[in-house]
């Protein structure tokens, strides 16, 4: 199947081409023609599966193709939880609508609003936004949806946790009735089906997350680590193997840092992308990565959403994720697009519970594999009570995870919604 017998016109058939991309993924088979045939959709899929073009493509279409509706106004809304997904999906719609006269702009937190409302005033066709800040502009009356056609809301999953329910309804109760509504998650909880529901009563649910089955693309490895001996296995995996690229995922913005300082005292370079960053320090070290300028770049979770690195070989689990939905979102980062790669777990002791809990929540039990470090003293599963030897790290905390509405408030803020 090629993107043209998809039903996609000229115009977006030569900017997909000029991109490189020759036939579309399994996600985007099933997606385009049922949003060019008006239908509303709820579709589950991992990250790295083509989601973004899935419905960036058919908006853009229906948009070309009813130029008869030459209305000033917003005609397409997609809603996501942070700041470099949105930026993501605007450069996706600027990308394949290159050669249509379609016009789409991005707001978010982080950033001053006197830039996004003279864009707002010049007219808009798209808008890609987080909700905080679309709130603002509403609030001082710079948005307008009377003219509405397509609402999409990508990553219900990780909206909910960061709490942007209310933010949700509210935005949606100022939508037209009339529109066709398209929500988009990497996992389909219970919690996400019910929101799905109250906005899409009449959907078609597509499912392709596959989250019981591994993808063959991404080689999962975990190790049993003790916590002391992390950083020691994480530099010899980099240096001995010769990593490229890779993503390290830890749990705390301070513990960002204090990696990221650990590593270079080993003589690599690396960066860190965290919430206490400033939007352009942000958007550099992923451009950075992007590019090839930094070769390790250390995450959390929330800043690390919506990056798109093609051909990234390595994630690594630094710390395991308290929520065992984010494993899933970190794994996803790479293996993206058919291309191969590898995702590595540390595991300490103290992080038994949260492995078991990702466990049952992918659906396959964690094969440990043997560490390669040749010294008697190789890191050795840490018995239980054993206290971490690592200086300067924080207590650990994985045994009462935080309040939800306090930690809520605080993604939402870090992601600069």
């Amino acid at each position: 199947m090629t993107f043209k017998s998809l039903g996609l016109s000229s115009p977006l058939l030569k900017a997909i081409q000029d991109s490189g991309y020759a036939e579309p993924t399994p996600v985007q088979k099933k997606a385009i023609p049922m949003i060019l045939n008006g239908s509303d959709m709820v579709v589950s899929a991992r990250t790295g599966t083509g989601k973004t073009a899935g419905f960036t493509l058919p908006i853009l279409e229906l948009l070309y193709m009813r130029k008869s509706s030459r209305k000033n106004g917003i005609k397409a809304l997609i809603l996501c939880p942070t700041r470099e997904l949105a930026d993501q999906i605007h450069k996706s719609i600027k990308l394949y609508g290159k050669y249509l006269n379609i016009r789409a702009t991005v707001v978010f937190g982080g950033v001053s609003m006197n830039s996004q409302k003279a864009s707002m005033k010049k007219g808009v066709d798209v808008l890609v936004a987080t909700p905080g800040r679309l709130l603002d502009l509403i609030s001082q009356k710079i948005v307008n949806f009377k003219i509405l056609e397509f609402f999409v809301l990508d990553e219900a999953d990780r909206m909910l946790d960061m709490g942007f329910i209310k933010d949700i309804e509210t935005i949606t109760s100022l939508l037209p009735v009339k529109r066709q509504n398209l929500l988009f998650s990497a996992t389909f909880s219970p919690v996400v089906k019910k929101l799905t529901n109250r906005i899409a009563k009449k959907s078609i649910e597509v499912d392709m997350s596959s989250r019981a089955m591994k993808v063959r693309e991404i080689s999962e490895k975990f190790y049993r680590v003790n916590n002391s001996k992390k950083t020691e296995i994480l530099c010899h995996f980099i240096k001995e193997e010769d990593w490229y690229q890779a993503l390290i995922f830890v749990r705390t913005k301070y513990g960002a840092d204090n990696l990221v300082r650990r590593i270079q005292r080993s003589g690599l370079e690396a960066v860190a992308l965290h919430g206490n960053k400033s939007q352009s320090q942000r958007r550099k070290a992923i451009e950075d990565f992007r590019r090839n300028k930094v070769h390790l770049l250390v995450a959390t979770d929330i800043a690390a959403r919506g990056i798109d690195v093609e051909g990234l070989s390595h994630v690594v689990n630094y710390n395991l994720p308290a929520v065992p939905e984010d494993y899933v979102h970190r794994v996803g980062r790479t293996g993206r697009a058919g291309n191969k790669g590898i995702a590595i777990s540390l595991v300490s002791a103290e992080e038994k519970k949260l492995l078991a809990d990702i466990e049952k929540f992918v659906g396959f039990k964690a094969t440990f594999c043997e560490l390669p470090l040749s010294h008697p003293e190789a890191p050795i599963f840490e018995t239980v009570g054993q206290k971490s030897k690592e200086k300067n790290e924080p207590k650990s905390s994985l045994r009462k995870r935080p309040a939800k509405r306090k930690s809520r408030r605080r993604n939402a803020k870090e992601a600069g919604g």
